[in-house]
Parts: structure tokens; C-alpha cells; sequence
């Protein structure tokens, strides 16, 4: 009889396929670079930039919206990623440095540097808080924060053109002129012309607010435009480049020989009543003056040759009208050897409130713009050596506010608006450190050429002396 084998049963372990692992590896790959990418471009597109990213135009000075079409979405990532967030964790410290030792005095400050005391009186009491800074942001474009030598920016709005680039970049120089001298500061920034900060209106909290320019029914605190530092959309250089220059071509024609005119060429489609009335007096026999239109769609397609400030010397008086606000304009009109007739300025920025009338200009009357015109006009060709002399004043009032002068006057004001805080600046978690180098990244050839011109270098002389009031 023939016995059944016996069946040995054996268990066998199921084996996966070979192509199982590297799918899922494959599968997590794609799906962390998927999420990575996501936030990525979640980042980017909540990241304001110094060009104007992600940012909307001032709502209060609406101008047209930057489409940045020249760039893909992935480039305009990358550039974000590599400007904003990389760049100055890289770049040398610039911040940290060693307080400068001076080995003398800075001499006294000129007169209108008493201006800051003004500017500054209604904090003197109650002191600037959190919440005065606070307050501000509804009106600011951006925030500075300057912490140890660096600074950091909160972006709310877009500025017009390069503004907000330049005038970041003159802070910037600033701490290069004095490092380890500039204190921690909260600073709010508006870049556009009109004050917003009334008097009457926030009598009961003033907000402490700088942008370009101020009047005496405002609380804006004036500091220096942008355009010291260069203007490259119409080409106008850094201010040690741009005032020798005006100075050289008013020059080239003796002030006796110049055109017995008033001038004046600018834009007056801006809401200006003055800048329209003005237009009236275009009439060289009648009103001795000669206004022109400034078409800056022609000027740009010639690249602005034709409106090379060096050359706008040529007439014995030059108007000044303010436009739709302040305007950058009256430090080159002063800067000519001409007789600088101020059509009652509204607004000062930061240099102006050391104009004397009759000494460095000539007030003009707007309730007889026309008449008050001629008649500046008739007395300089009447009194040849006392209107040259008023000219020369006027451009040697101009060739004293060197940039030397300009730190100096930005080193005090900062200085003694940080005096009257009551709280530690930190740079607020949505800021982001802004330095030389992201600037650079962020700038077109054209404002490269013309940040690295207006570069400067640490003081040799320690920050003039504000006199006492």
C-alpha cells in the first residue's frame, strides 16, 4: 500500500513590486516639490518690493500701476527670492560697524538747520509712541526701522517712479557716512508731494510722518527728496553732479548778456491754478516774460537732451511755480546765477526755510502774478549789480548745501526724532532688511549707473553743531 507523500506546505512572504519604492519615492518628491512651490509663490506674491511688487499705487496720489510685463512669473519670483531674501544675508555687513573717532569739532550747522526743533516741537511733550507711529501707517507708503547700523523695511503702497528706491538709498548712505553713529528709529515714509498730516484735524494726536515736503497747517516732517541723489527716469544726476554742472553752464554767458526775461518752462496741467494763471503772462513786451510748455513725451523720446538742466541759464529770472503741490524744481532754478522769482511758495522742503526774500530770491505776488512779474523784471534791468547779486546769493545758498550738509542735516533730524521715542525699535515680523546690495539687485542699468555715482564714504569730520534757540 502506497502511503501518500506527505504535502510539506511552505509560506511564501508576498514580495513587492520593483518598481513600487521608487514611485512613492518619486510620488513624496513631487509632491514636496509641488508644496514647496506653492509656498514659494505664496511668499512672492505677498512680497512688497522697492519697485513696487505687490503693491498697490498710493490711494491718496493715484498714478498708473507698474505691470511688470517684461518679466515671467518665473523670473519675477526668482528676482523677489533673490533681492528680498538672499542678497543681504549674504552681502558684507554693512551694519555693526565701529562708531567713527573724529579728531575735532564740526563747526556750527547753517541757520536752517534749527528748522528740525520746529518740525519736531509737537512731540517735545507728549513724546512719540508706539501708537503716534502706529497712527501714521494709514498714511505712510513704507516704514524704516533702523536696528544696529541695519535697516528693514515695511512695504504698504508703491511709489511713483524710482522715489522710494532713491530716497531708501540716501538712508542707506547715510549709514555709510556715520556708521555706528545713526540711533534705532521708527520711521513712517509718504513718497508723493501733497502733506496730509493737518493741523487742525489731528491736533488731538499728531502723527509723526516724514515725506519731501511741509507747510505751517501741516504736521509733515520734510526731509530730502530723492532726487539729490539722482532723478534717472529724466535723467537728472546725483546733486554733486547736477549743481556743478548748472553752476558751469550759468556760466557761459555773462549776467549782463543774458535774455532780459523772466522764464519759466514746466508742466502746467497738474491742478495747478498758479502753474494756468501763468500761462497768461507769456508775453515778453507786455509782461517781460517767456513761458513755455515742457512736453515730457518729446523730452523723453530725445532722451532728454533738450532739457539739460545746465542749460536753462540763459534768462536774467527764473519763476518758480509750485505744481500740484512742492516741487523738486526750485534747487535747480536757485542753482542758476539768475534771479529766482518765488511765485508765495505753500510749501517748504527742508532747505527752504533758510531763503530770505531779497536776498536769495524774489517774492512774487500770486494775487497780481502778471504785473508782480513785470515789475521784478523792470527793477533787475533798472538795478543791474543788485539783482546779479541777489542771482549769486541764491546760487551760492545752493552751492553751500553740499551733501555733506545733506547728512548732516538727515544725521541730526533722525537723531533727534529717536530722542523722543518712548519704546525700543524692532523691525515689525512683515519688514524685510533692506541693504546696498538688494538695492543694486532690484535697480535697471540706468539707476545702477546713477546709485553708485551718489555713493559715499564714511565722514572725516564729525557732524556740524545745531545752534542753540
Amino acid at each position: 500500500m502506497v502511503l501518500p507523500s506527505k504535502v510539506v506546505s511552505s509560506k511564501h512572504t508576498p514580495r513587492s513590486p520593483t518598481y513600487l519604492i521608487p514611485c512613492v519615492l518619486a510620488l513624496s518628491l513631487f509632491s514636496l516639490t509641488a508644496l514647496l512651490l506653492y509656498k514659494v509663490d505664496d511668499v512672492v506674491s505677498r512680497t512688497g518690493t522697492v519697485v513696487g511688487h505687490n503693491l498697490e499705487p498710493t490711494p491718496w496720489h493715484v498714478f498708473p500701476h507698474k505691470p511688470f510685463d517684461e518679466e515671467t512669473r518665473q523670473q519675477r519670483a526668482y528676482r523677489i527670492l533673490q533681492c528680498s531674501y538672499l542678497t543681504c544675508r549674504y552681502a558684507a555687513a554693512d551694519g555693526g560697524e565701529e562708531r567713527l573717532k573724529f579728531p575735532g569739532g564740526g563747526g556750527e550747522c547753517p541757520d536752517f538747520f534749527v528748522s528740525i526743533r520746529r518740525d519736531l516741537e509737537p512731540w517735545m511733550e507728549s513724546r512719540i509712541t508706539k501708537g503716534h507711529v502706529a497712527g501714521a501707517q494709514r498714511l505712510a507708503a513704507f516704514r524704516v526701522v533702523i536696528v544696529d547700523g541695519k535697516m528693514f523695511v515695511d512695504w504698504y503702497y508703491a511709489c511713483v517712479q524710482s522715489r522710494a528706491m532713491f530716497t531708501l538709498w540716501g538712508l542707506l548712505q547715510l549709514l555709510r557716512r556715520y556708521p555706528g553713529m545713526v540711533p534705532d528709529v521708527d520711521m513712517m515714509f509718504d513718497c508723493m508731494d501733497k502733506p496730509t498730516v493737518n493741523r487742525i484735524e489731528y491736533q488731538g494726536m499728531p502723527v509723526p510722518l516724514f515725506r519731501y515736503c511741509t507747510t505751517k497747517e501741516h504736521f509733515d516732517i520734510p526731509f530730502p527728496d530723492w532726487s539729490f541723489w539722482g532723478w534717472s527716469e529724466i535723467n537728472i544726476r546725483p546733486w554733486n553732479e547736477e549743481f556743478p554742472d548748472i553752476k558751469r553752464g550759468s556760466q557761459a554767458v555773462s549776467w549782463k548778456n543774458k535774455i532780459p526775461r523772466a522764464y519759466w518752462k514746466g508742466n502746467p496741467d497738474v491742478s495747478s491754478p498758479i502753474r494756468t494763471e501763468l500761462l497768461t503772462c507769456n508775453h515778453s513786451r507786455k509782461w517781460g516774460a517767456q513761458i513755455m510748455r515742457q512736453d515730457w513725451d518729446e523730452a523723453a523720446r530725445g532722451d532728454f537732451k533738450q532739457s539739460r538742466l545746465s542749460d536753462q541759464c540763459t534768462h536774467r529770472y527764473k519763476i518758480y511755480a509750485e505744481g500740484y503741490a512742492w516741487s523738486v524744481s526750485l534747487k535747480y532754478i536757485l542753482s542758476c546765477d539768475s534771479v529766482a522769482l518765488l511765485i508765495a511758495p505753500q510749501y517748504e522742503d527742508f532747505f527752504s526755510r533758510g531763503l530770505i526774500p531779497e536776498q536769495n530770491y524774489w517774492l512774487v505776488d500770486p494775487l497780481k502774478l502778471c504785473p508782480s512779474i513785470k515789475y521784478a523784471v523792470e527793477w533787475g534791468n533798472q538795478h543791474l549789480e543788485e539783482a546779479e547779486a541777489i542771482g549769486k546769493r541764491g546760487q551760492d545758498f545752493m552751492g553751500s548745501l553740499t551733501m555733506d550738509r545733506i547728512y548732516e542735516y538727515m544725521f541730526h533730524l533722525i537723531s533727534e526724532y529717536s530722542k523722543l521715542q518712548d519704546f525700543k525699535p524692532t523691525p515689525p515680523p512683515t519688514s524685510l532688511e533692506v541693504c546696498t546690495e538688494s538695492l543694486l539687485c532690484y535697480a535697471d542699468e540706468k539707476q545702477r549707473t546713477f546709485l553708485r555715482k551718489s555713493t559715499t564714504f564714511p565722514a572725516q569730520t564729525p557732524p556740524c553743531t545745531i545752534k542753540p534757540t
